[in-house]
């Protein structure tokens, strides 16, 4: 019996088992995984490809920036600021200031308004913020001005049902000018205004002023590169119109001016500059019996969106 058990055990010491190996490989491993998530799999390449496209897509645009926070000195300024309606955010009053009409009139204005902060400062700090101007115990914060796309002009125009009517400036850098324009564009329907993003006139307080409040319902954007925002503006179906002395047709003339256009004034002194005189579809002049050289760019942009909003009437 002894021998017989001796001959069943056939090694001496414990037998190495699989660890339950053998088992686990019998076990089914859940379902097939589809094709798109089996590496190697022709379905799995497309997905991995479309993946990366998405991670290279460039990010919406964005709207065009913000402009630079401004500070209005002086008493005349400040109340001049808030008779127009210029957005503020703070009012800054020197301590001990002597109180005459035009202080009574800020802080008035500023109470009738509300969501202005009305701040107390010694002079020196006013000194500090104001770079040592005479601001005669009055600052006035303008927060910096949210700039609109230009692309977003067209496509609020277009969601009203009309043909859009923009003007866009090129090399204008009186903001006077700008407000200006941007009052005009109020008046006759249009549905903005588009500056360069440098070496243009922004919407400082003094461009607020002179709109007269038109910068409240007319939105301005601002572009990286003129050009380039005309060019879209065209493949959008809009017409290019540049303003010139030597323009080739005469504005009363041109017919375009009744559907989605984009009118383009230069600078007083220079004009157009050439790329963008290039861009334009038409060059218009503004014909002139009394022998004026030229008009500034408010003038002009007025006559000619006169010209536009008649054609629409």
């Amino acid at each position: 019996m002894a021998a017989n058990n001796r001959r069943m055990s056939g090694k001496k010491g414990a037998q190495v088992g699989s660890g339950g190996q053998r088992r686990r490989g019998l076990e089914g491993k859940g379902p097939t995984p589809p094709a798109e998530a089996r590496k190697g799999h022709k379905k799995n390449r497309v997905a991995n490809a479309k993946a990366k496209q998405i991670v290279r897509k460039p990010a919406p645009r964005g709207r065009g920036g913000k402009g630079t926070s401004e500070m209005v000195v002086g008493r005349n300024s400040v109340v001049e600021a808030l008779r127009e309606g210029v957005p503020a955010t703070t009012l800054y009053v020197q301590q001990f200031i002597d109180n005459d009409e035009r202080v009574r009139e800020a802080l008035q204005l500023v109470a009738e308004r509300g969501g202005i902060h009305l701040m107390e400062a010694p002079r020196p700090e006013l000194d500090r913020m104001t770079n040592g101007l005479n601001h005669q115990g009055l600052v006035l914060q303008v927060p910096p001005y949210e700039y609109a796309h230009p692309e977003d002009l067209a496509a609020a125009a277009y969601d009203e049902g009309k043909d859009p009517l923009i003007v866009a400036l090129d090399g204008v850098t009186d903001p006077r000018n700008l407000g200006a324009v941007v009052r005009s564009a109020s008046a006759f329907g249009g549905h903005g205004v588009v500056v360069p993003e440098r070496r243009a006139a922004g919407m400082t307080a003094g461009a607020w002023k002179t709109s007269a409040g038109a910068a409240a319902r007319t939105p301005v954007a601002r572009a990286a590169n003129l050009t380039r925002a005309l060019e879209s503006y065209k493949k959008a179906g809009l017409v290019v119109v540049g303003l010139a002395a030597d323009g080739e047709v005469e504005v009363g003339e041109l017919e375009a001016l009744g559907g989605p256009v984009v009118i383009v004034v230069g600078s007083e002194g220079k004009g157009l500059s050439r790329l963008v005189g290039e861009t334009c579809d038409f060059r218009v002049r503004i014909p002139m019996p009394g022998g004026a050289e030229s008009l500034n760019a408010g003038v002009a942009a007025g006559v000619v969106l006169y010209e536009a909003a008649r054609r629409r009437a």
